[in-house]
């Protein structure tokens, strides 16, 4: 039987702060979501305006429409993230426009992203900081009609958390918080295109087909660097909060042997810019679950491959289901959701419809703040695949240049910072 997406899910165990659009001119220009932003919109007006946590007014949305992640259906989320496309071109020019556009089956979309900073990897398209005020807010709700709100806010609290590093860490890395946005044939509510949106914590791949009625986001990166830090009004920010706790609530639910079986498999990563076997190794295997554990792992999956509407979500969520007996799962590191102890957690989940790998980096590759940990629990890096549906099958995978393929590094990440 089809299950479907739980919307109401448990309450997180600590507060992920959800806002609407913030930029930041100057600095580091996109700030995207920020904790600690409050928002004042007019539905009459078609315009708003973004306030930062120090309550300084830092961009008049002059756009013609606000748009909100109220998306229900597949073909809801196709059309309104069209419709965005469409109004985000607009505001570019001709030179702009086929900057940030390609065809449907270039290989640049397998190379274009990356855990590796922009120095390392070159990104796709337009770097979203050469954009106008006006273009900056234009691009940003595509990605708010793309995703749902817990998406929306996950990645919003990635971009803040470079924004973060960036203005308080001892790393001088000029790319940070760099963020590219492109497009891979043409926005159509009648045939297949893909969004890629990201830089160095983030690389969003999002196929969406109007005649097949699907969206996926295989592949797709999330990252972050902090995981845990304090606004200046003493808002606490945790990007991955509802991954941790997704992550400890499967592992709770096992009894002591299951757990151990789990613990003493391999733990694989099928990095960005990688080809790769998805070779499943040794782990807890699906099939031993019982059929809450079942849930909760693919709770836990959802972060990744659930992150549009919530009939995309229930149909890949179905999808993966289908072949979890065959999926393996393992663990490494702590086995308490503390951030005050220990290193961190890794685990891969590996299966004919899925792969999740989640990797804690073991340095903070220079970007150090006094009293903020920047490193293992605080610096992650992590990879959705699907075996048999990569880029909606469109391309196959090209090894990326730069550093280790283009994201092959062991734990730590690159020299140069994050």
């Amino acid at each position: 039987m089809t299950k479907t997406t739980d919307t109401n899910k448990r309450p997180r165990r600590r507060q992920v702060l959800l806002g609407t659009s913030l930029f930041l001119v100057g600095g580091l220009m996109l700030s995207g979501c920020a904790a600690g932003t409050t928002s004042s919109s007019s539905a009459t007006t078609g315009t708003s305006t973004s306030t930062s946590a120090t309550g300084d007014v830092t961009v008049a949305q002059a756009a013609t429409e606000v748009t909100e992640s109220d998306s229900n259906t597949t073909a809801d989320t196709i059309t309104n993230t069209t419709e965005a496309i469409t109004a985000f071109l607009a505001t570019l020019s001709d030179e702009q426009r086929e900057a940030v556009t390609y065809d449907y089956d270039d290989e640049t979309k397998t190379t274009s992203w990356s855990n590796f900073p922009t120095t390392f990897v070159d990104r796709a398209g337009l770097d979203v900081a050469d954009l106008t005020e006006e273009q900056q807010v234009a691009a940003l709700q595509v990605m708010e009609a793309l995703l749902s709100d817990d998406a929306y806010e996950t990645v919003s609290n990635i971009i803040a958390s470079d924004q973060y590093l960036a203005d308080n860490s001892s790393s001088d890395v000029a790319t940070l918080g760099q963020y590219y946005i492109a497009f891979f044939g043409d926005a159509s509510d009648t045939s297949a295109y893909e969004v890629q949106f990201g830089g160095h914590h983030l690389g969003i791949n999002a196929t969406l087909d109007g005649t097949a009625d699907a969206i996926t986001f295989a592949p797709t990166h999330l990252g972050v660097q902090p995981a845990d830090w304090t606004t200046e009004d003493g808002t606490e920010v945790q990007a991955f909060d509802g991954i941790y706790t997704d992550a400890f609530a499967f592992y709770d639910s096992l009894t002591a042997e299951q757990q151990e079986i789990l613990t003493s498999g391999e733990v694989t990563m099928c990095a960005p810019g990688d080809t790769c076997e998805f070779t499943t190794g040794a782990g807890l295997l699906g099939a031993d679950l019982t059929d809450e554990q079942r849930e909760l792992l693919l709770d836990l999956i959802a972060n990744w491959s659930g992150m549009a509407d919530e009939e995309s979500a229930a149909t890949t969520r179905a999808e993966i289901e289908a072949t979890v007996d065959d999926t393996v799962i393992a663990w490494s590191g702590e086995t308490t959701y503390d951030m005050t102890q220990g290193d961190g957690i890794n685990f891969s989940i590996s299966g004919p419809n899925v792969y999740v790998g989640f990797q804690a980096q073991d340095g903070s590759a220079g970007a150090d703040i006094d009293g903020v940990v920047t490193s293992g629990w605080g610096h992650v890096h992590t990879i959705y695949r699907d075996p048999s549906n990569d880029y909606a099958n469109s391309v196959e995978q090209q090894a990326a240049t730069g550093m280790g393929g283009g994201g092959g590094a062991p734990a730590g990440g690159g020299p140069d910072g994050n």
